[in-house]
């Protein structure tokens, strides 16, 4: 009898158990890095999308989701990346689309909803929160990265504009959940 068996990866190092972890190219960083926390906020920022993917949504804001997780990962593999890895960089950038089928599904959903007449605050059901909060760590994400590129290494200016417009996207998401939730936008009133 054959054994079948496939080797499997296993699932922890025990290399990072210091405080330092491998940049693709093998280079070693302190897990306390901006890098590391860029790149780790953007796999955070992902798993919250999928998140928020798990609530009810058409099948092209799910379609136009599952796109954001994929061009997050290159993003992911971008910053993973030590810079003198050329070749390896050159293979992690976003394709030059990406920020125009963002654009495009923004003013699809921004033509379902009416204009806003002041500021929004973030609510208007578990779909719409959930969209505002995967924005504001997009939002977090993006001044990382800005930080990141002014103190360390240079980032490709397309990341930087596609995280800008991923966190419009999401903006223009919880607008539309919430109207189709049957929730009324409540707007800030300066108290």
């Amino acid at each position: 009898m054959e054994n079948n068996k496939t080797n499997k990866i296993k699932l922890y190092t025990k290399t990072g158990d210091r405080g330092t972890t491998s940049l693709t190219g093998g280079q070693r960083v302190k897990k306390c890095s901006l890098r590391l926390n860029c790149y780790g906020s953007v796999d955070e920022l992902n798993s919250f999308i999928g998140l928020l993917m798990a609530r009810p949504l058409t099948p092209f804001e799910l379609e136009v989701l599952r796109s954001v997780q994929n061009s997050l990962f290159v993003v992911g593999a971008y910053l993973a990346t030590d810079a003198k890895d050329t070749d390896f960089k050159a293979s992690c950038k976003l394709s030059p689309l990406a920020v125009s089928r963002l654009e495009e599904a923004i003013d699809k959903l921004d033509a379902q909803v009416p204009s806003m007449t002041g500021f929004i605050l973030p609510s208007g059901g578990e779909t719409a929160a959930r969209s505002h909060v995967a924005r504001t760590i997009c939002r977090r994400v993006e001044r990382l990265l800005f930080a990141f590129d002014e103190e360390e290494e240079r980032v490709d200016p397309s990341i930087l504009k596609y995280l800008n417009r991923l966190s419009d996207f999401l903006f223009i998401l919880a607008r539309v959940a919430s109207a189709r939730e049957g929730y009324t936008e409540e707007l800030w009133t300066k108290e």
